[in-house]
């Protein structure tokens, strides 16, 4: 995919004061992710399946950051919520989106928020990294995406007994382990680049 299919979405991002920056490869999505968080940051991540694709968790792992690692073993239930309370004072809180729309709108789909609720308010950074796959026409299809892709693949892979493991799409459940619990849209934001894209030129995550 060349860069010129994506700059209705670069630019829009733009507009709405996001910065965003395109690179064709996972690899270079690491390596301008090492570029643009300097050493001794401290660094936090929403669950993510790119970032893990991308080698950007082993990057944060490195002695070069101090990063908070949700994924750590042996955490009590306890200790992750300390740490999920850390995320809102890192330097740079990195995820990926469940959709991005056309016309420069982030689309996430949060379980108890500890994804989302660091991208609105808290670290002075957050940097969303996505492949081409979440970028989507409009907000009904970053809906429908996130409907019948990200949210039952999440589901399995988190190995969770909701309706969408059997059937491969929302099923609108009340089952206790549903992981579609907040909705949020990011737009036009009031400070100016806080919020960075980070699109790559192939798909990666769901």
């Amino acid at each position: 995919m060349e860069k010129t299919e994506y700059s209705t979405v670069l630019e829009a991002l733009k507009r709405n004061r996001m910065d965003a920056m395109y690179v064709e490869t996972k690899e270079e999505a690491r390596a301008l992710v090492e570029e643009l968080i300097p050493e001794g940051a401290i660094t936090a991540v929403g669950g993510s399946v790119t970032l893990d694709e991308t080698g950007i968790l082993d990057l944060l792992r490195s002695e070069k950051y101090r990063f908070l690692d949700r994924y750590q073993e042996g955490l009590t239930k306890e200790q992750k919520e300390e740490l999920y309370q850390q995320c809102f004072a890192a330097d740079w809180f990195l995820a990926s989106a469940n959709a991005i729309t056309e016309d420069g709108w982030i689309y996430q789909v949060d379980g108890i928020g500890t994804r989302v609720a660091p991208m609105i308010f808290g670290p002075e950074h957050v940097l969303i990294v996505a492949g081409i796959n979440k970028v989507v026409p409009d907000m009904d299809a970053a809906v429908a995406r996130v409907r019948t892709i990200a949210a039952p693949m999440n589901a399995v892979r988190l190995c969770k007994k909701t309706p969408c493991t059997v059937t491969g799409k929302c099923e609108d459940c009340l089952s206790p382990d549903r992981i579609c619990c907040t909705y949020t849209a990011f737009g036009f934001q009031r400070l100016p680049g806080r919020i960075k894209v980070i699109l790559v030129g192939e798909p990666l995550g769901y």
